[in-house]
């Protein structure tokens, strides 16, 4: 599902899979901050067509939504740090949120007369999160995607991406972010320059 643009409003949409693009609202601050922080969420990464209405997100669409992304942050750090075993529960809890249904996709006629998708009824917030629940499944058990997946070198950032560029060698969830500061960080290194906060040493 392709996201709307690789980031708006901060929010990030530039980690390779549905599942870790909600573990990146957790990056400080909370980027997950409100119900309309919410809704900008689920069209930009595609969770929803453009355009569907939204108005059923409230506190409570936002509570579920950031239980289940700590819950799989944690399945997901356990099994980067080859510790999956001590996230059985939470398996078994990805696993009830996957079972349930995504909404249904509906082809439909634009202002244009071309063919949009569309939601076939109103989204429901099960449906939504079973729809990153099993992303998250179908990460976990695709070898060759587990073995993309990678924690950004950037100073304090949390990240975690899937790497698939060529020869895996890539070191920040972002060239334009991390990777950026780390450049300016050895750039002042080198000229002696004073380091500004947030900089790596």
């Amino acid at each position: 599902m392709a996201p709307a643009a690789a980031a708006t409003n901060g929010l990030r949409f530039d980690c390779g899979r549905l599942c870790l693009d909600l573990l990146a609202t957790a990056e400080p601050p909370d980027r997950l901050d409100g119900p309309r922080r919410l809704q900008a969420w689920l069209l930009g990464t595609g969770v929803v067509p453009p355009g569907t209405p939204l108005h059923a997100v409230d506190g409570a669409w936002l509570a579920r939504f950031q239980a289940a992304r700590e819950l799989l942050a944690r399945v997901v750090h356990a099994e980067l740090d080859g510790d999956g075993r001590a996230a059985g529960p939470d398996l078994e809890r990805v696993n009830a949120l996957a079972a349930t249904a995504p909404p249904a996709p509906a082809a439909a006629r634009g202002a244009d007369g071309r063919l949009v998708r569309r939601l076939a009824e109103a989204p429901d917030c099960g449906a939504l999160l079973g729809q990153v629940a099993r992303d998250a499944v179908d990460l976990l058990t695709d070898p060759v995607a587990r073995g993309q997946l990678r924690r950004c070198e950037g100073e304090n950032c949390p990240l975690i991406y899937l790497d698939t560029s060529r020869g895996r060698r890539r070191r920040w969830c972002s060239s334009e972010v991390c990777g950026n500061r780390e450049r300016v960080a050895r750039h002042r290194r080198r000229a002696g320059e004073p380091m500004a906060a947030g900089d790596k040493a």
